[in-house]
């Protein structure tokens, strides 16, 4: 079965990989203990409670809110959801001479900003947080964006134990070949879900 067994999250980043690049990643996100929060599966259909129904409504929203973001097929299953993203290309316009000296300018001060603060010995601390957020437009910023949004909701509407693991598992798609496979995975998912790895009975 494909991806079977592959969801372990202690080693879900390829430590080489730009996740801001151009390109179509398939994504697993999965609530916390694996609890079917979303619904159930029904004779091969996925039936989703209101907070899965809210789950799908946000992934599929996605691209209005992450300018570079495309999504491919996804599907929200009982305890955790399925989707293919893909990051545009950014286009960078070239600046007028005008943009080009003010960034320049800019540039300068944060220089001299982050020069003051290795001084005063808050710049370490400063670093190790920024180095903990995913970079603007990456695919760790849409994950961590699209979480908060069901988090947000369903602690609104009376859910308020419901919570995500921390991280996710994802997989860049490199050929047509594997993104057509893919995409056939997710479509079939709710069909095998009694044999999928993230089955609530499953060791």
């Amino acid at each position: 079965m494909l991806y079977r067994n592959r969801y372990r999250v202690e080693s879900t980043r390829l430590p080489d990989h730009d996740y801001a690049a151009s390109a179509w990643y398939h994504i697993v996100i999965c609530t916390k203990d694996r609890r079917c929060w979303f619904g159930e599966v029904s004779e091969g259909t996925m039936v989703l409670s209101r907070l899965g129904r809210t789950a799908h409504q946000f992934c599929a929203a996605i691209p209005e809110h992450a300018e570079r973001a495309v999504l491919d097929a996804f599907v929200v299953m009982p305890n955790h959801v399925h989707a293919i993203i893909g990051l545009l290309p950014v286009v960078s316009p070239e600046p007028s001479p005008e943009e080009s000296l003010h960034a320049e300018t800019l540039q300068h001060q944060e220089t001299l900003r982050a020069t003051s603060l290795r001084g005063s010995g808050g710049g370490v601390k400063n670093q190790a947080m920024a180095d903990r957020s995913p970079k603007a437009g990456s695919l760790g910023a849409i994950v961590r964006s699209y979480k908060s949004a069901v988090t947000r909701w369903a602690r609104q509407n009376e859910h308020e134990a419901f919570a995500w693991q921390p991280r996710f598992w994802d997989r860049v798609i490199r050929s047509e070949r594997e993104l057509e496979a893919t995409r056939r995975y997710i479509v079939n998912n709710p069909l095998q879900w009694h044999r999928d790895r993230l089955y609530p009975s499953h060791p």
